[in-house]
């Protein structure tokens, strides 16, 4: 015990210390042009669709208008990437009306790329109405909501959906309105007003067609479709799209390329992620994104500035990735909620997608280990030329995300 305590790093100076390192590349980093708080992340639309007895189907799309207006899509990260970030940034100042008149002169064309097929053959989609909210703040992309309609040829065996590529990705959710099944919940809510009954629910990729969806069937897709599907969710919530939690796993490989050491990291991130993961999606806790997405590039930040200030893996650091993991547990549930999970299949989908999670974190692990730990973890210079200074960088990243979503927002 008197070994450890002398070992125990003087905490305040030695992160003083890691900050004053830190400062000059985060100035580096604002420099960097696409840094503008107004940046907004170009995220999936999302897609409620009800179908009631007769075949009638209503769908409610919640999307970014003003990236689709200005051509943005899934190949740019963020609004500012892209060289149409002056056209979106000059349509989210547009009030409601004046930003409505720009769709109408492209609503034929916008519409008629959305394809919906019952059975393999074309089904014309209506256009229902727009909704599009006030200004508001302009540091946070504005959501309309597009109402389309259409009448199903019964009886029918599946639809498909197809969003168009340039329009990004699409989270499809389906539900059966009140009637259509013996107890079926309503698209807007369960008879108590709980999470609507999906008979899918997954993300399609743009330019992709979704897997046939059951209009014969009532019955939810099995255990072992919504197991596979969500891992692949998982997955891809890591690699490529989970920077934010990438990087928070490279800083836990920077203190130590040793298994051992990585092990006691990546075992309690992944038990408290499963835990707040768990308990979130069964509606036991909950945090807004406000809150949670600062603590979690907060978290990064410590774990850099540690790998600084300390060359080994002391007591207290399992400890803290415990708690972090907790915090980038309720980030997984908001994407996890996004989709939301079939009926009767809730911890098939939950535990594939936190499995998906997993495998995506141990190949960032992997690719570590690709990248340097293999060939260079044993060099006595590896702590001063690889550790410190890419330590410094994810510290910096961290930095400028944690005021991105606070002081910026």
């Amino acid at each position: 015990m008197h070994r450890f305590v002398k070992t125990f790093p003087a905490m305040p100076w030695h992160m003083l210390s890691a900050f004053l390192f830190v400062l000059p590349a985060l100035l580096v980093l604002l420099a960097l042009p696409g840094t503008s708080a107004r940046a907004h992340e170009v995220r999936p639309a999302i897609a409620d669709i009800a179908i009631t007895a007769d075949g009638a189907l209503h769908a409610d799309i919640r999307l970014n208008l003003e990236a689709l207006l200005a051509g943005i899509g899934p190949q740019h990260k963020n609004t500012q990437d892209s060289p149409n970030a002056a056209q979106y940034d000059a349509l989210r100042k547009l009030p409601p009306a004046e930003l409505r008149q720009r769709f109408e002169q492209r609503r034929a064309e916008i519409i008629k790329a959305i394809e919906l097929k019952v059975d393999g053959k074309p089904v014309h989609l209506v256009f229902k109405g727009l909704e599009i909210p006030p200004v508001g703040n302009l540091a946070v992309a504005r959501t309309s909501v597009l109402k389309l309609a259409a009448r199903l040829p019964l009886p029918a065996q599946a639809f498909t959906w197809r969003w168009p590529r340039d329009y990004g990705d699409i989270v499809l959710r389906v539900a059966l309105e009140k009637g259509r099944q013996g107890n079926a919940q309503a698209i807007d809510g369960g008879v108590d007003g709980g999470t609507p009954a999906y008979i899918y629910a997954g993300l399609v990729r743009g330019g992709e067609e979704s897997p046939p969806i059951s209009l014969k069937e009532v019955q939810p897709p099995s255990q072992w479709d919504v197991f596979s599907r969500y891992i692949v969710i998982g997955f891809e919530h890591i690699l490529p799209k989970g920077t934010d939690h990438i990087l928070f796993v490279v800083g836990l490989f920077l203190l130590s390329a040793s298994i051992p050491s990585l092990l006691w990291q990546i075992s309690s991130f992944t038990l408290a992620h499963t835990i707040t993961l768990g308990l979130a999606m069964a509606g036991y806790i909950s945090a807004p994104s406000s809150i949670v997405e600062p603590l979690i590039a907060a978290s990064i930040v410590y774990v850099a500035v540690e790998n600084i200030i300390t060359g080994k893996l002391h007591v207290w650091r399992p400890v803290i990735v415990f708690l972090f993991g907790l915090l980038h547990g309720l980030g997984f549930a908001s994407v996890l909620a996004e989709l939301g999970l079939p009926e009767g299949r809730f911890t098939a989908g939950l535990v594939g997608f936190n499995i998906g999670v997993e495998i995506g974190q141990l190949t960032v692990i992997a690719l570590c280990f690709l990248a340097v730990g293999f060939w260079f973890r044993n060099k006595p210079w590896y702590r001063s030329r690889i550790t410190i200074p890419a330590s410094l960088v994810v510290a910096a990243i961290g930095t400028w995300w944690f005021l991105e979503r606070t002081v910026l927002a």
